[in-house]
């Protein structure tokens, strides 16, 4: 029986990298006998151009009826007024709203031969394996909204349930690594967050209590994020700051363009997507990294269909790539040869056969 995947390829170089991981999805399925079966919808600005909406209803029903649902970004200039009354990340809130994906996991891990390619010294990235988990449906990004001529607003609001359940997902996935979980808010000014450490130190110690456990404010997370990244494996925090937080540790890694993540809720289903963006300035041009794309289809693989097996061995296929010398734009080394987002796709396919 086909396992059903809703494709929403969106803007600039998310046609290009979801069709690498489409690639590697099919060569997955040939190497280990599986049935995939995709269909493809809107969303974002190529929605908006199509029909004037972010999200179709039509792109709903099809994400409602897969088993896994891969993105490859929304946005560009083309839609970026800010005061435009419609504009492609919404269709990207309300999809995650719809699909209630409220945990949103971003590992950072560092392969040893691209560790150039960071800002940091090789010193400080040895032996960073880190996972972001990011509370996905409440927060600043979905409160209440009101602006006048000279006024605006943006209601941040948690409830103890939302803070309760992101807390677990991040506890259980700290205990099947290396048992450390750190949580992260701004509890010395913000209200929301002093409900967030309460709840969070009452639900770690009564249900945890075998974790070692760390509580930073959001500006110290800031920096030891990238003072001492190698300390760090699970971290726990609200919307708006594992939005940020997980842009920063991007640059652990050197580049966007590696970094993958899973957006999880109650069911099975999932959204992944890579976190690089729409990236509209080389979109077309054939030079996109689709290795977070990529990955993200390995996190599908895991966490939506439960083929673990496969799932390790696409993420072994990068790093085999990585380390036989395949290198994108974003990740080559000043002088040296770069090889195309086709070229990549086929090197690591090459590799996971």
């Amino acid at each position: 029986m086909a396992t059903l995947i809703t494709l929403l390829p969106g803007d600039g170089i998310g046609p290009d990298v979801t069709a690498s991981a489409r690639q590697v999805l099919d060569a997955v399925a040939d190497r280990y006998g599986h049935t995939f079966e995709y269909r493809e919808a809107l969303i974002g600005g190529a929605a908006i151009d199509a029909v004037a909406n972010p999200l179709p209803n039509d792109t709903i029903e099809a994400c409602e009826a897969a088993e896994a649902v891969f993105l490859g970004a929304v946005g560009g200039p083309k839609w970026s007024d800010p005061n435009a009354s419609i504009r492609p990340e919404q269709g990207l809130l309300k999809l995650r709203a719809v699909l209630g994906v409220y945990a949103n996991l971003r590992p950072v891990k560092i392969y040893p031969e691209l560790a150039g390619a960071s800002p940091l010294r090789p010193e400080i990235l040895d032996g960073v394996d880190l996972l972001v988990v990011r509370e996905l449906t409440g927060g600043i990004y979905f409160g209440k909204k009101t602006r006048t001529d000279d006024a605006a607003s943006d209601l941040c609001e948690y409830t103890t349930d939302e803070i309760e359940r992101i807390v677990r997902v991040a506890a259980r996935l700290a205990e099947g690594r290396r048992g450390k979980l750190c949580s992260v808010d701004k509890a010395n000014v913000l209200e929301t967050s002093r409900l967030w450490r309460d709840v969070t130190d009452r639900v770690l110690a009564d249900e945890y209590p075998a974790l070692e456990v760390e509580t930073l404010l959001v500006d110290a997370a800031a920096m030891h994020l990238l003072s001492r990244p190698a300390d760090f494996d699970v971290i726990v925090t609200e919307n708006m700051f594992g939005d940020i937080l997980t842009d920063e540790a991007s640059m652990l890694a050197g580049s966007l363009g590696m970094l993958p993540s899973a957006s999880l809720g109650n069911s099975r289903a999932g959204l992944y997507e890579p976190i690089h963006g729409s990236a509209p300035d080389i979109a077309g041009q054939g030079i996109a990294n689709p290795c977070a794309a990529i990955a993200s289809a390995a996190m599908l693989l895991r966490h939506s269909l439960g083929l673990e097996k496969e799932a390790a061995a696409v993420e072994a296929a990068i790093a085999e790539a990585i380390a036989g010398g395949a290198r994108t734009a974003d990740i080559v080394a000043a002088g040296h040869t770069h090889v195309s987002t086709d070229e990549m796709t086929a090197e690591i396919i090459r590799c996971l056969r």
